[in-house]
């Protein structure tokens, strides 16, 4: 007869996810690092007393929870906690969310979006409804017309890489294994969703005692098919100026040593994605930094005059593409490297379907011998010189830039240069939204495979301070310096107590320039004259957002949240604060560094264009002007689909 334990659904999952451990190349991690959470009604009753039983019985035996808990104070943010550990961890832990009913559980939507679009494993756990429907409508309860079963939760089906409602406990371990295994495919991962109604969650069970053993899941680093490996290598050797074009892939696979021995003896330049830069660390002679509508001069220059481009690990978004605008030699050619077929399959390009290490280490086997020639090499040595040359003078700006400066104001490049520069190289720089990010791409010398931070998958405002909470969770060696925009901190602010509840040390660096930075030149850009995007009163007879600047004091607000606030006014206070940010003690709760930008002062400009669509007709002798140029820039947009693949 089998054994069993009797425990509620919620028991039975808590249980069961503190056995769950993942492995690669013989080493092995848990699986989920603990449980992030705000209880309400639905989950405090379930997934909340589950976690206290099992945390009172750790302590009972003298050991640490399998699943410790942490509370969080807004249930989007857990999701970007979550995330942010994740991505430092290469996919291989991560965390399990839950919320309350309704309001809650749908605070996660935009998390599983995030989490999903990024390929990131992270488990939420939703709380629904009554599944018998006897108490119904109850409070928060969608009432659809239509459809009985439809509830809030259904909402989280297309932003899910697996989704599953457990209605009955019979259901839950299929639910959970099924759960398990799309976290740890690296093909498919992403947001996983298990909805749990209330009344089920505090339903009991006899549970076979077998679901609750430990349990190992193996990720998988599949190897390219030999005769793919063959073609592929005959695209590039039948090339005269290739490119590599890296992406999130090279680190979730731990492929960067593999791609700079690839790089050195075929001499192919290697261009960066936002989740793919730090591929290759800066000072490598291959690389060329960032490519597309935020990337480097040198980049693009290459990208433009290629023949064949080779994606590893991307998925070609329209930022790396330049709006499929970079890549503009006629019968430019595409070699796909990527664990997703899915993504190998675009571009028409050639296909790889396999982990990047693998691929790379056969793909340099069977090009031995074989390189670009001295002059390629010479001319990408040439086009980066001048590109770093840039770079530095936006780090330290000359007299002429600074003396036109108001007092106190620094420029958004010369801040990003401090950070660089006084941080240390096993150190963590994070972004995710506003005019940083793009800033961060082109500017920024990564010194450590996990030294950059981007989200730039979804680019959500507010990711900032909760995911640098989760990279400091993942790896409390590394000091986190969140860059961010005075738009995006004012969105999630809230986690700042999380971080001070765990002493949590984090650097934020609040960039204050009273206003979207990003959007109002690209509003500009697009002839809509900045409209709506300053943080500003509404001006004395206009009912326009013209006036005066609004009195919000940030450093004041960080302040009340608990942090240690340093505020800075010159490019030597900047370098005192990085200094006390860096001595500050490890538990000692998130430091917040805040300085004032002149949103008028820009980074060097990348040479490359992003495809967003102009008024066709307007009033606006701006919007015109911008509409004109838009028509312009649209003549040079490809559709990849000839000549398609070649074998």
């Amino acid at each position: 007869m089998t054994e069993t334990v009797r425990l509620t659904v919620a028991q039975a999952t808590i249980r069961f996810l503190g056995q769950q451990w993942s492995e690669r190349d013989g080493e092995r991690q848990r699986l989920f690092a603990g449980c992030l959470g705000i209880f309400g009604h639905g989950n405090v009753a379930g997934i909340g007393q589950a976690l206290l039983q099992e945390e009172l019985a750790a302590t009972d035996a003298g050991r640490s929870a399998d699943l410790p808990y942490v509370l969080v104070r807004n249930e989007q943010a857990m999701v970007h906690t979550a995330v942010g550990y994740a991505r430092q961890q290469d996919r291989l832990s991560t965390w399990a969310c839950t919320a309350s009913v309704g309001p809650g559980s749908t605070n996660m939507l935009t998390g599983a979006a995030l989490a999903t679009i990024n390929r990131i494993p992270v488990l939420l756990l939703p709380s629904g409804t009554f599944a018998t429907r006897v108490s119904a409508p109850v409070l928060q309860e969608l009432e659809a017309p239509y459809a009985g079963d439809v509830t809030v939760n259904d909402a989280f089906r297309p932003l899910s890489r697996f989704f599953d409602e457990v209605v009955r406990p019979e259901q839950l371990p299929s639910a959970l294994l099924s759960a398990m295994r799309v976290l740890t495919d690296p093909a498919e991962t992403g947001a996983v969703t298990i909805s749990l109604p209330q009344d089920v969650q505090a339903e009991a069970f006899d549970w076979p005692v077998e679901l609750f053993a430990e349990r190992v899941w193996h990720v998988a680093r599949p190897v390219p098919e030999p005769s793919r490996v063959v073609a592929a290598a005959d695209v590039i050797r039948s090339a005269r100026k290739p490119l590599v074009v890296a992406g999130g892939g090279v680190h979730y696979s731990g492929a960067e040593d593999a791609l700079a021995e690839f790089a050195s003896a075929t001499g192919i330049p290697v261009a960066e994605t936002q989740a793919g830069k730090g591929s290759l660390l800066h000072g490598h002679a291959q690389l060329v930094g960032a490519v597309g509508s935020t990337g480097t001069t040198a980049a693009n220059a290459l990208a433009a005059d290629a023949d064949v481009v080779i994606g590893v690990g991307t998925r070609w978004s329209d930022f790396t593409t330049a709006s499929r605008t970079a890549f503009a030699r006629n019968g430019v050619r595409f070699v796909n490297v990527n664990v997703a077929a899915f993504d190998a399959g675009k571009q028409s390009g050639l296909s790889v379907v396999a982990d990047a290490r693998e691929a790379l280490t056969a793909l340099t086997a069977e090009l031995a011998g074989w390189s670009v020639s001295d002059t390629y090499r010479k001319r990408q040595g040439t086009l980066w010189r001048r590109w770093d040359k840039a770079v530095a003078t936006a780090y330290e700006p000359p007299a002429s830039v600074t003396d036109a400066l108001a007092e106190g104001l620094l420029t958004q490049a010369s801040v990003i240069g401090a950070v660089n520069e006084l941080s240390d190289p096993r150190d963590v720089v994070l972004c995710a939204a506003g005019s940083m990010p793009g800033d961060l791409h082109k500017l920024w010398r990564v010194r450590d495979r996990k030294g950059y931070h981007v989200e730039y998958g979804y680019s959500c405002m507010g990711y900032e301070v909760p995911a640098s909470i989760g990279i400091r969770l993942a790896d409390p060696t590394r000091d986190v310096f969140a860059m961010v925009g005075d738009g995006g901190y004012l969105m999630m602010p809230t986690e700042l107590v999380t971080a001070v509840q765990e002493r949590v040390k984090v650097v934020v660096v609040l960039v204050q320039n009273h206003g979207f930075h990003s959007i109002g030149s690209l509003s500009e850009g697009l002839g809509s004259q900045r409209f709506g995007t300053a943080y500003r009163m509404r001006g004395e007879g206009s009912h326009r957002l013209d006036g005066d600047v609004l009195p919000v004091d940030l450093a004041a607000n960080a302040r009340s949240l608990g942090a240690h606030v340093i505020e800075v006014h010159s490019r030597d206070e900047l370098a005192d604060a990085i200094a006390a940010a860096k001595a500050w003690p490890s538990d000692g709760g998130p430091v917040v560094i805040h300085v004032e930008t002149d949103p008028r002062v820009f980074a060097p400009d990348s040479e490359s264009w992003w495809d967003v669509p102009v008024a066709e007709v307007s009033e606006l002798a701006s919007t015109q002007s911008a509409r004109a140029g838009y028509d312009k820039n649209k003549q040079d947009q490809r559709s990849f689909l000839a000549p398609g693949e070649r074998s």
